[in-house]
């Protein structure tokens, strides 16, 4: 990328290959002195991870790191966290990662300071105003994938180990204050995880746009999303190096997350309980029921997605951009259903139910009911 610019919206964001070089910088802008990097598993092991932690070292910031995350976090792994927080004495967080590090990173930074329990803050009504604001720690995110858009959101995703929903915990300090992006992080991603990602951030563009909630910003900003998953995804997939469209990637993940502000709808509300349960890849689980959840949305998004096909350059309107999903998914070695994903036999109640009571559930343009949804959720199998 040969773009090194400073975004300030909807929090600082500093865009750009080699920007992680500035993380020191970063956490000084925090008011971090001390702070605790959270990575996955997988990550914790790999040489831009002792790179990222000898940068922090060199600045005197030490070199504390946590990494017990699972790629479905539970409270169990953030009780984890906030015993290594507390014991290391830090005062900020660097969440650095997929979707489940950024996440779980905040929640650490989040409950770090709370005396309630942690499902006491789930996003229902005004239950965020229960947090004490002052037990909230700084937090500095870095995405290493470009899909979840989680370094620009306002949540984090957890599942309860006890009865395995995926539960959203909302409060606006829980948005990063510094974010990097730097494009050369994610070069090291599989193909497979390029393309769940990558699609994950065509979700989110998708169900913003389609959302029936008025917020023409987050509209605009969905819009050109797509634009970009669409050109420079294939791109990515077949080439890794791609750093040009690795950048329009990123890019492209954290539009996706500032857009669905204005709303998410069915595709989410299904997946994440199938992904809570049968522990699936959340954007790849995205990817699978995309173009049956817009099949099923046609009486309400018909026109609108007409528009979305023409702007994206897809020929034969509605149907034209369901078949464009669908020839994508392809493409990408994304299962054809949710059988092929690995969803055997699911207790279809349990997902109903789960479904309809997500969050995401309210946003969809068609209401869901236990009936339409079932026959959603069959179609998806």
């Amino acid at each position: 990328m040969t773009a090194n610019v400073n975004w300030s919206y909807p929090t600082a964001i500093r865009f750009g290959s080699g920007r992680i070089a500035e993380l020191a910088d970063a956490c000084r802008a925090a008011g971090i002195t001390r702070p605790l990097f959270v990575t996955d598993r997988v990550l914790a092991p790999l040489p831009m991870v002792a790179r990222t932690l000898e940068l922090l070292e060199v600045a005197g910031l030490g070199r504390s790191i946590f990494s017990g995350v699972d790629p479905n976090p539970t409270e169990l792994n953030l009780q984890a966290g906030l015993e290594a927080y507390h014991a290391g004495k830090h005062d900020g967080v660097v969440a650095f990662g997929g979707g489940s590090g950024l996440d779980l990173g905040k929640l650490i930074a989040f409950m770090s300071g709370q005396t309630r329990p942690l499902w006491d803050f789930e996003d229902i009504g005004d239950w965020w105003t229960r947090a004490a604001v002052k037990g909230i720690a700084p937090i500095i995110a870095v995405p290493t994938t470009a899909g979840t858009g989680a370094e620009v959101g306002r949540a984090g995703v957890i599942t309860n180990s006890v009865t395995h929903e995926k539960k959203i915990i909302f409060h606006p300090k829980i948005l990063p204050s510094q974010v990097i992006c730097d494009p050369e992080l994610t070069l090291s991603m599989p193909p497979a995880i390029t393309a769940g990602t990558g699609l994950d951030a065509f979700a989110h563009c998708l169900e913003a746009y389609c959302a029936p909630s008025y917020h023409p910003m987050g509209h605009g900003i969905a819009l050109e999303g797509m634009r970009l998953v669409k050109e420079n995804l294939p791109k990515v997939y077949a080439d890794g190096s791609d750093i040009e469209a690795r950048g329009h990637m990123m890019a492209a993940a954290a539009m996706g997350a500032v857009a669905f502000q204005k709303g998410l709808g069915a595709i989410h509300a299904i997946s994440h309980p199938i992904g809570a349960l049968y522990n699936t890849h959340h954007g790849t689980t995205n990817a699978v029921v995309m173009p049956a959840v817009v099949a099923f949305n046609r009486p309400a998004i018909e026109e609108p997605i007409r528009r979305l096909a023409n702007y994206l350059d897809i020929a034969g309107g509605f149907d034209g951009f369901v078949q464009f999903l669908v020839e994508l998914n392809r493409s990408l070695n994304i299962p054809a259903n949710l059988t092929a994903l690995g969803v055997v036999n699911p207790d279809l109640d349990a997902l109903v139910a789960a479904a309809l009571a997500d969050p995401s559930a309210g946003g969809n343009p068609v209401q869901l009911t236990r009936e339409n949804t079932r026959q959603l959720l069959q179609s998806c199998l």
